[in-house]
């Protein structure tokens, strides 16, 4: 079995890690290393940690706060696995995610895939939403828009490599999913696999559409070092197919997969 490398930045998550953590526990695949980076909680996080004695995890603490880009960047530089994987410290995965997506990959020579995932609220109920997205997202797809969930996402770093991004607030995980596709394309497990909790404070989902049309903006004129109208007109087509996605690739309760 191939080692896969699952990163999962942390700050302040004491009420949710465990859940997230015993997820990956309950994993049928069991050839994985779980990388954990504390980017210095106030919480009792560290304590949470304290209870885990499985060697597959790997917790880190930052000596300061560094933000979730450079959080993923120090947990990618420690990952030894050949297939990486991402995780968010109060998401949940099914028990058969991971086996599931390493067998769609090497049964079809994919480099990197993502899966379907159903959401749940902040107290972890679910909301009946179920979030697909296209089969195939070439590079100029991935420009369009961030179609995968990341706690969705997998790749194989013998065809992409070390991905490294730059000190970004938002969108960090966006700019990783741009620098993959420049190496391959994106591929859909049209399955179930993942729960994304929507509505925590502080969570992306909860900021109003002017904020996320500057943090697109950024990504591309900062990030991806465009010129002003590139970037502009970028930012405009993530807003068309965001409500394009929200027509297609967002089913309501009673939609079945």
């Amino acid at each position: 079995m191939e080692l896969v490398s699952i990163i999962m930045p942390t700050y302040n998550c004491e009420q949710f890690i465990r859940e997230s953590i015993d997820s990956v526990l309950a994993q049928t695949y069991t050839a994985w290393e779980l990388l954990i980076v504390d980017d210095c909680s106030t919480d009792n996080t560290a304590a949470v940690m304290v209870s885990y004695t499985d060697p597959r995890i790997r917790y880190m603490r930052n000596d300061r706060n560094m933000g979730a880009a450079l959080t993923r960047n120090r947990a990618l530089r420690e990952a030894k696995g050949r297939y990486i994987a991402f995780l968010d410290s109060d998401d949940l995965w099914t028990p058969d995610k991971l086996e599931k997506q390493v067998a769609f990959m090497r049964q079809h020579c994919y480099a990197f895939s993502y899966t379907c995932y159903s959401e749940m609220d902040s107290d972890g109920q679910p909301t009946g939403v179920l979030v697909s997205g296209p089969s195939r997202i070439t590079k100029a797809g991935m420009y369009a828009f961030c179609w995968p969930g990341c706690l969705t996402v997998m790749y194989d770093t013998q065809i992409v490599g070390l991905i490294q991004i730059e000190d970004i607030k938002k969108n960090n995980d966006y700019a990783m999913w741009l620098k993959v596709s420049r190496k391959a394309d994106c591929y859909l497990l049209p399955e179930n696999l993942a729960t994304y909790r929507k509505g925590r404070a502080g969570s992306v989902s909860n900021h109003s559409i002017v904020t996320m049309i500057k943090w697109h903006y950024i990504l591309f004129r900062e990030t991806e070092r465009m010129a002003i109208l590139p970037s502009l007109w970028h930012t405009c087509v993530n807003l068309v197919c965001g409500t394009y996605k929200k027509i297609v690739y967002i089913h309501r309760k009673g939609v079945q997969t």
